[in-house]
């Protein structure tokens, strides 16, 4: 048979967790593939690209949408359990199919899918979806790049935070900021005193600084109002007009109202900021496939 849709993979995917286990994904992909007795033609059956198999790239957007739906939980990488929530979905009698429609009813899900680049609501494809196909293209792009971000933020969580300095030097230079790599080396993470983490140069010449604080949080943490005004507190003691606070956390709207509330200009930067700047200016992340819209030439056909 032919490899089956990713939603038919979402239900036995999970069933196969009801006993509590631990499971490695590289395990999950022969155990499904026996499940629906394919052959080693539809094993080793490519997407379009070549660059991966059908099965692989299918059980992982059922793994992702279980996932983000809270019925499965990340072990570490790779490797995976059921949750009670999963668990309880397993015990609804008569269920004998999970897909994305099903998922709807949990919210993380609903905000995992509809959380675009623009912060605007997306609504779900449905079979009787009547966008052009750009506009598929553009929906399938942004939940694509959710994804990314959100797995960046868990990389960025696992490294130290010496390395997560590191990573704002390459992206603040990358972003035309600093100088150069070695100026802004030099100076980001070497201060560490009076609530400044980092100096940077706002141009080549240095003829401006930025002030940095870098806090390498929890993604579901919160930056409050008395963290920015102690940072704010900070530029003041070093007669700096200008800073930027980084986190991989969110702010509160009390300390957003703060910085647009005084005269310091304070840019305060997200984990989703944060994430979007990387994807923008390609600092941990490279290209997988680019796609290249054509469409008709007319100048080449006038006579």
């Amino acid at each position: 048979m032919a490899v089956p849709g990713y939603q038919d993979f979402m239900y036995p995917f999970l069933k196969q967790l009801e006993d509590g286990k631990e499971y490695r994904l590289q395990d999950l992909y022969v155990i499904l593939a026996k499940h629906f007795n394919l052959t080693d033609k539809d094993i080793t059956e490519k997407l379009p690209s070549g660059k991966q198999t059908l099965i692989v790239n299918r059980i992982g957007w059922a793994r992702t949408y279980l996932n983000k739906a809270g019925l499965i939980k990340v072990v570490r990488r790779a490797v995976f359990k059921i949750t009670d929530e999963g668990l309880d979905v397993l015990k609804e009698p008569g269920l004998i199919r999970i897909d994305r429609k099903f998922l709807t009813r949990y919210g993380c899900f609903n905000e995992f899918i509809n959380n675009t680049s623009n912060e605007k609501k997306t609504p779900e494809i449905s079979i009787n979806d009547e966008r052009t196909p750009l506009e598929l293209i553009d929906y399938n792009f942004n939940v694509l790049k959710n994804e990314l971000q959100e797995l960046l933020l868990e990389k960025i969580l696992e490294c130290s935070p010496s390395f997560f300095e590191s990573m704002i030097v390459d992206l603040i230079v990358t972003m035309g900021y600093g100088g150069s790599v070695n100026d802004a080396g030099r100076a980001i993470g070497k201060t560490g005193d009076e609530g400044i983490d980092g100096i940077i140069k706002e141009d080549v010449l240095g003829l401006d600084m930025i002030y940095l604080q870098a806090k390498r949080w929890k993604v579901d943490s919160t930056v409050s109002r008395p963290d920015i005004q102690g940072f704010v507190g900070s530029l003041v003691g070093k007669k700096a007009s200008k800073g930027i606070f980084i986190t991989t956390a969110k702010f509160s709207k009390e300390a957003r109202a703060y910085t647009e509330s005084i005269e310091k200009r304070v840019i305060l930067i997200d984990g989703q900021d944060l994430t979007n700047l990387m994807f923008k200016y390609n600092v941990g992340v490279s290209d997988e496939e680019v796609y290249t819209i054509k469409k008709i030439d007319l100048d080449f056909f006038e006579e």
